[in-house]
């Protein structure tokens, strides 16, 4: 070997010592690399990756039907073949609109990472806060009776609704009832009340230029400007379309649907990109778009995030740091937390990007 050759072979093993230590530091992770938010799912998106009909994920059905569900049964479609929970996504028909007319949804976004009902209403005509009930129903079906394989995969402390015309108030109410709640998606909303200054859930509604049944200038632009100009909000407008673009599949709502559900339900950021930086006008579909980006990053229970205490190695296992050589170091702030050898407890507590070392939790 020539000396020139093993010069190189020198500088490329260095180049990658250097590169693992900035990527264990968390300043340039890789694209697949595992997040420190412990509800991220999927690969990296892409504009083509949230447009697709299906995602990474195969699915399974299971039926919802019996007395006493509190909603007039429903398919359900979840994520197979991983040991991974899901957040839960309940979505309505709106008036006179049976189960098939949103169904689907279902497969669509169970495929992107998330456990769908698509549930059929008590009646035909039930009014917006009826269908809020029955959304609430179905979501707590989920989470205590659904089957057991149905159930391994539902994070149920993630939950959204999403509606079409009155399952679009639906939504709305059933947000403003269950502030627990991750996300809402009205779909060409209808109801008659039209002030929603008490939700603090974030809404992504979602309009129809052409509506002749619920007009956006007296439905969904009412609600998206009454809810808190604080909150964190979206509303959509689609070209030249009808009441009835949801009830068929249409990639502008699910594109943007899926972002809103990865953002706030699995607190996703790399979805922001597909809300906040394209101008959305720009893309023929759309005819209005607004927000309040940029978005809140959901610090989770308590001030400054969720905290755990543990060694620095059990803190690499989480997710929460890295090792590079024997030292261990927090993902995101790149504070060196101790050695792999070291039994001592380390407090890290959240912050946006990753970790950082508290004095205690």
């Amino acid at each position: 070997m020539t000396q020139r050759s093993t010069h190189l072979r020198r500088r490329a093993t260095l180049v990658a010592v250097i590169a693992l230590l900035f990527a264990g530091l968390g300043f340039a992770p890789p694209a697949d690399a595992q997040s420190s938010n412990p509800y991220q799912r999927g690969p990296n998106p892409t504009q083509s990756s949230i447009q697709a009909t299906r995602g990474s994920y195969s699915t399974a059905t299971a039926s919802a039907s019996g007395l006493g569900l509190g909603f007039g049964g429903g398919t359900v479609y979840y994520p197979t073949g991983t040991t991974e929970t899901f957040g839960g996504i309940a979505i309505s028909p709106g008036y006179t609109g049976t189960e098939s007319t949103i169904s689907w949804l279902g497969p669509r976004l169970a495929s992107q990472g998330f456990v769908v009902i698509t549930i059929q209403t008590n009646s035909l005509y039930d009014q917006p806060d009826s269908r809020a009930d029955q959304l609430l129903n179905a979501l707590d079906y989920l989470a205590e009776d659904s089957s057991s394989a149905v159930r391994a995969r539902l994070d149920s402390t993630r939950m959204a609704v999403m509606g079409h015309s009155m399952g679009g108030g639906g939504t709305l109410r059933a947000s403003e009832d269950r502030p627990s709640l991750k996300a809402g998606i009205p779909l060409t909303p209808w109801h008659t009340d039209k002030s929603w200054g008490s939700v603090t859930v974030p809404q992504l509604i979602i309009g129809a230029e052409n509506d002749s049944v619920a007009a956006t200038g007296s439905h969904a632009i009412p609600f998206y400007n009454s809810l808190p100009g604080s909150a964190d909000k979206a509303y959509l407008e689609l070209n030249g379309a009808s009441h009835f673009a949801p009830t068929s599949a249409n990639t502008t709502i699910a594109s943007y649907s899926i972002s809103w559900l990865k953002r706030f339900v699995d607190n996703d950021t790399r979805f922001d990109q597909f809300l906040c930086g394209p101008n959305h006008t720009a893309n023929s579909a759309i005819s209005d778009y607004r927000s309040t980006c940029p978005y809140s990053t959901d610090p989770g229970p308590g001030p400054g995030g969720t905290c755990f205490t543990a060694t620095p190695s059990a803190h690499v296992t989480a997710g929460r740091a890295r090792t590079v050589f024997t030292g261990v170091y927090a993902i995101g702030s790149g504070q060196r937390i101790g050695s792999t050898s070291s039994t001592t407890p380390v407090a890290l507590q959240q912050i946006t990007g990753g970790w950082q070392q508290v004095s205690s939790c």
